[in-house]
Parts: structure tokens; C-alpha cells; sequence
């Protein structure tokens, strides 16, 4: 189906926690496809080296997961406008002459999986975004591309989320962390990119008695798979997605670049992800 020996992998320090050699494995042996995903651990300050080895030893291309991404936007000889437009590459497409090609699926990913899990939802309203770090840059600009009106941001470190503000533009409006409760009202999407509520972190801490009848909770955090977050939202009969399939749905277009197949994302591969 495709030819002899492709490979491709993920970069990060540390990496050995990384599920995406299970996912990529998965489709690799569905496809019948003759190729291999390997981690790559890749300590800080060695990340061009590293890249420039794969490019050498003719990598189709590479995943790349903290704390690299801004480095590999940096390294790459092209960019999407979307990596571009969030700051941070998580995938890397080598080309003819030794060219590498950046992009950004992580904002992909997460609009994909809402259609997935909650194909009713539209971003016809507000949303409630929690987080001001990488994972939040995706999403405000899948959601601001989408169409959402208004982006309601609300990080603890205010400056961070005025400097995401900034770079978006008015359609973000920054509130404080402690106060996001109130501020739920005409709401239809609630995101939490935060790590709270991973496990052996602390949960979040959102009162959720505001939020509207029909609004949607999702989460990027997929360990547990229902995260105490999700679990209050589902309390009050409130729609939820977790975060699995933003993980499952981003890696698509690298797939697809490197082994020439369009994976699909379906229930017998979200089982496989969540064996332990």
C-alpha cells in the first residue's frame, strides 16, 4: 500500500509516557502499511541536532510534544499559517532537499473531535476557555476559525492569558481565574486545557451552576478519561467530551502525510488507547 520502510516518530523530553507509538502502531498494522513510529527522547538543547539526524537518515517526519514545539516552528524551513498562527509545531513533514515543513494539528484535532462526539454542537456562541498555555492557543484559534463570537478567557497568571488577548484580538476578552463561574451565562462551549484534573494533579475548581441547560463541556486532559471536571458537568446533565479524541483526531494529517493511507479514528482504536 505504501512503500518499503517509511518511518516517523515523536520527539520529546521526556517521551517513554508518549501514547502516540501505540496509536500510530495501531493504524500502521490496520493498513498493512510496511513502516514504523518510534520515540525519539530528545533532552533540551539537542532538538535541532536530533531533527537534522532524522532528516538524514530519511524520516518521513515526526511528532513533536513537549517542550520542543516552539523550537521545531523555529527550525522549519516553511510553516502552515496555522502553525503560525499558534506559535508551536507538533508535526513535521520532511520534504525533497532536506526541507522540513511545520504544522500545527492540535487545533485540528479538537474541532474534529467535537463534530465526532457531539455533532449537534455549533460555534454559534461564546465559550469559556480555561488555560492560557500551548494547548489553549489551539484552541482559541480552532474556535476563533470556526466562528465563535466571543472567547472567554480565564488563566491564573493573567498576563498570559492579556498576552493570548493580544495576539488574537478583540474576540478574546480576559477575565479573572477565580471569577470564570460567573461568567458562564450564554455560554455554549466550557474548555478546560488545563492540567487540572490529571491524574496526581489537583481538580478544577469551577462552579458550574451558571452554565446553560445545553451547554457543551470538553476537557484536553484524557487521563482519566473523565476527569473530575467532566464528571460535574455530566452531574448536571450537561453534554461532555473527553480528551482522548483530540489526541486521536491531531494525528490524522501526519499519518496521512508520512504513510500515505487516511487513518480513521473509531471505537476498536479509542479501546486500544485506553488499555493500560
Amino acid at each position: 500500500m505504501s512503500g518499503p520502510g517509511l518511518r516517523a516518530g515523536v520527539m520529546g523530553w521526556p517521551i517513554a509516557h508518549s501514547r502516540s507509538p501505540r496509536l500510530h502502531g495501531f493504524w500502521l498494522r490496520r493498513y498493512g502499511i510496511d513502516g514504523a513510529y518510534d520515540p525519539v527522547p530528545v533532552p533540551p538543547g539537542t532538538f535541532e541536532r536530533e531533527l537534522r539526524r532524522l532528516v538524514e537518515e530519511g524520516w518521513r517526519g515526526a511528532n513533536v510534544t513537549i517542550p520542543h514545539k516552539e523550537a521545531a516552528l523555529a527550525a522549519a524551513d516553511e510553516a502552515t499559517p496555522r502553525a503560525r498562527a499558534i506559535g508551536a509545531a507538533n508535526t513535521l513533514l520532511f520534504g525533497a532537499g532536506g526541507r522540513i515543513l511545520a504544522d500545527n494539528t492540535d487545533a485540528f484535532g479538537f474541532l474534529e473531535n467535537l463534530k465526532d462526539r457531539a455533532p449537534a454542537w455549533r460555534p454559534a456562541r461564546p465559550a469559556l476557555v480555561l488555560g492560557a498555555g500551548g494547548a489553549s492557543r489551539a484552541v482559541i484559534h480552532a474556535l476563533l476559525e470556526a466562528g465563535a463570537p466571543e472567547i472567554r478567557l480565564a488563566n491564573r497568571t493573567v498576563a498570559r492569558a492579556e498576552a493570548l488577548a493580544a495576539a488574537f484580538g478583540p474576540r478574546v476578552r480576559v477575565l479573572p481565574f477565580a471569577e470564570a463561574g460567573s461568567h458562564l451565562a450564554g455560554a455554549g462551549l466550557i474548555v478546560n486545557t488545563t492540567s487540572l484534573g490529571m491524574k496526581g494533579a489537583p481538580p478544577l475548581d469551577l462552579d458550574l451552576a451558571g452554565a446553560e441547560p445545553d451547554a457543551l463541556a470538553t476537557d484536553i486532559v484524557y487521563t482519566p478519561l473523565i476527569t473530575p471536571f467532566l464528571g460535574a458537568a455530566a452531574a448536571r446533565d450537561l453534554a461532555i467530551v473527553d480528551g482522548l479524541g483530540m489526541l486521536l483526531h491531531q494525528a490524522r494529517p501526519g499519518f496521512a502525510a508520512w504513510f500515505g493511507v487516511e487513518p480513521e479514528v473509531d471505537d476498536a482504536l479509542r479501546a486500544v488507547m485506553l488499555e493500560p
